[in-house]
């Protein structure tokens, strides 16, 4: 399998000019704060993204500020985790953090504030309750909007990250190709898969993976079970990893041997849509539209319309970055306007129930004059990566 250099990892210098940028869509929105908490939004503008649990951490963002809040007894660990040096405020056992924020955002006499949406309920419930109890009540909302704005445009760096791991993903991909062999069980493939990703420097192996043969095929995330292949089997296999937290997601179906008539043809189908909404995507179009030019195809083979089956079950693409799905995405009711810097995958897969299934699944990034591959989609069924 090829080695391959790694791009810089993201550092401080622009994790702080993602704060800059959130603070100016605060400005444009009027919004005086926003409240960060575990997950991939605190990765993203603080490089760590903890897990949440009862006892509540966050990170509180003003127009003059940031305030990272956590219980006082674990300060020294995630200080320590913390790549970038910001201020502290803390929280013993018998207090609300909640209560924390509430004064924090009182003192800076802030009159709004938006939570991160990956924010549980019981922790939004409660931060809710205290703002609300207040004096002077402060309101509240969701920093959705903002969040997934400013995370939809990706910069060069992160680019280059998206694009390591899924070349990655893809050598993989054409080295499981040329070792499968009938009579291998998925959890073999699977565990190959991600021996691997792990030698090729990826995060921590596969992020997921999904092996389906023959009739499997036709389920779009698989079904239970470690079945092996058979002779004459259809083969899907969808699977990715990350570095530096940044995904991959490929699909390839292929065979090894001779199929019949219909899956060759639906095959083609199948790349024939897949190409139809790359070739459709450009600067500002909508991402509905993307979808639908994948679906047209479809249609003029006799397949669908719209979720009906045989034909495509799901949206044609999503967003990606340091999650795996993520906004905008490529589906109907999304008008998003396609801009420099998103990306999408692109896996316009069709289903023919009880039978089989064909997914081809690459992604693409838009530039000023239009879509390019991070990957170059299959070639044909039995030779994949000629």
């Amino acid at each position: 399998m090829t080695t391959r250099s790694r791009p810089p990892f993201i550092d401080n210098a622009e994790r702080e000019q993602r704060l800059a940028n959130l603070r100016q869509a605060m400005l444009g929105t009027g919004e005086d704060a926003v409240i960060m908490t575990p997950g991939s939004n605190m990765r993203y503008f603080f490089g760590e993204a903890f897990y949440e649990s009862e006892r509540f951490i966050g990170a509180l963002v003003t127009a003059h500020s940031v305030t990272f809040i956590c219980p006082k007894f674990e300060d020294t660990a995630i200080i320590a985790k913390l790549p970038m040096t910001l201020e502290m405020a803390f929280w013993e056992e018998h207090e609300s953090p909640f209560l924390l924020i509430a004064s924090l955002l009182a003192k800076q006499g802030c009159q709004s504030c938006s939570l991160d949406p990956n924010c549980s309920y019981g922790h939004a419930a409660r931060l809710f309750d205290s703002l609300t109890g207040l004096e002077k009540p402060i309101r509240y909302g969701s920093a959705a909007a903002i969040i997934t704005t400013l995370r939809a445009t990706k910069s060069s760096n992160e680019i280059d990250l998206l694009m390591a791991a899924k070349q990655l993903t893809l050598d993989v991909h054409q080295a499981v190709f040329h070792w499968i062999r009938p009579g291998m069980k998925a959890s073999e493939v699977i565990a190959e898969i991600d021996r691997l990703h792990r030698a090729g420097g990826a995060d921590n192996g596969n992020s997921f993976c999904a092996v389906q043969f023959g009739e499997a095929t036709s389920h779009p995330h698989g079904v239970p079970g470690d079945p092996a292949l058979q002779a004459g089997e259809l083969i899907l296999i969808d699977t990715g990893c990350t570095i530096d937290g940044y995904n991959s997601d490929i699909t390839r179906t292929y065979a090894l041997s001779r199929m019949d008539d219909e899956v060759e043809h639906l095959w083609q189908v199948e790349k024939a849509a897949q190409q139809a909404a790359f070739d459709r995507a450009a600067i500002g179009i909508s991402c509905e539209n993307v979808d639908q030019a994948a679906r047209d195809v479809l249609v003029s083979h006799g397949l669908g319309p719209d979720y009906d089956l045989p034909g495509l079950p799901h949206r044609t693409g999503h967003g990606i970055g340091l999650d795996i799905h993520e906004g905008p995405y490529l589906v109907k009711g999304d008008e998003t306007p396609l801009a420099l810097g998103m990306c999408f995958s692109n896996e316009p897969m069709i289903v023919v129930p009880g039978r089989f299934g064909i997914r081809l699944e690459d992604h693409f990034y838009m530039t000023a004059t239009g879509p390019k591959w991070f990957t170059s989609p299959q070639h044909e069924l039995y030779q994949p990566f000629a």
